[in-house]
């Protein structure tokens, strides 16, 4: 990546680790230009091991040299960790969070420096490069800032800017959806052996569906409904498997799984 020389990875989780491993595999950063912070010491030799990256306890250590700082840690650690970058961190430093809930007016307050900001909310399909993440600047961000936040991310999958009013719904559908999608294609694979398919049959012929599917809404741009429509034969066998779907209240519950997880994305971190 030309327009970032070191790159900082405030928690070497999963979230962490995936995107560094992403960036050192595409080669848009070398592995000595990353460096990481784990939590606790037993954990330092490990990552450092599994990444091949510079690992530090440190997180106000780790950030002295980087260019941008991406903090990869949870709502509930966040206040504490920007209390540690903040003596230090400085104005031409670009700050990227993953942490749900965090506004990016709440980044900049508590950095109490005009430092420039992006809010990110990826997903773990990311794990898989197929993830998506939702983008957002600051007041202090650049479209610049943007665009260089969006090229780390799209190391892992699909990227999209919106507007941080969006953003607990993006967390409610984006973040925990693939959630609810575990449990729809668990469900589907249980109906398969049900009816006499072997358990990993069923789960192969229910994964490769689901994902078959997305990939044509992404591809064709069709609205779901018209491509429901298109498998969906007169007197076939898929009306009678929809009319279960739709009497056993499948629709308006996915619907309210969104609502109530969107109210509670708003809480995990206090603005």
């Amino acid at each position: 990546m030309e327009d970032i020389s070191k790159l900082a990875v405030i928690g070497a989780g999963k979230m962490g680790e995936t995107l560094i491993k992403a960036l050192l595999d595409a080669k848009i950063l070398a592995a000595d230009q990353i460096v990481a912070t784990v939590k606790h010491a037993n954990r330092l030799e490990e990552v450092a091991a599994r990444l091949g990256v510079r690992v530090l306890l440190d997180n106000g250590e780790a950030i002295q040299s980087a260019e941008v700082i991406l903090l990869c840690v949870k709502p509930q650690a966040l206040r504490e960790t920007l209390a540690e970058i903040k003596p230090v961190i400085r104005n031409e430093q670009l700050v990227i969070s993953i942490a749900a809930s965090a506004t990016t007016s709440f980044l900049e307050r508590h950095l109490e420096k005009s430092v420039p900001v992006v809010r990110s909310m990826p997903n773990t399909p990311a794990l898989v490069r197929a993830g998506m993440t939702a983008l957002c600047r600051g007041a202090d961000a650049t479209e610049e800032h943007l665009n260089r936040a969006c090229r780390i991310f799209e190391a892992v999958g699909r990227t999209l800017v919106i507007d941080e009013k969006y953003f607990d719904a993006v967390t409610a559908l984006s973040a925990s959806g693939p959630a609810y999608i575990y449990i729809i294609l668990e469900s589907l694979a249980e109906g398969g052996v049900k009816v006499g398919l072997p358990r990993n049959v069923a789960t192969e012929l229910a994964a490769q569906m689901c994902f078959g599917a997305a990939q044509m809404v992404l591809e064709t741009g069709a609205h779901p409904a018209l491509l429901k429509d298109a498998v969906t034969t007169p007197a076939g066998c898929t009306i009678d498997g929809i009319l279960q779907l739709e009497e056993g209240g499948l629709r308006v519950t996915l619907i309210k799984a969104v609502v109530e997880a969107t109210r509670r994305a708003a809480q995990l971190i206090e603005s």
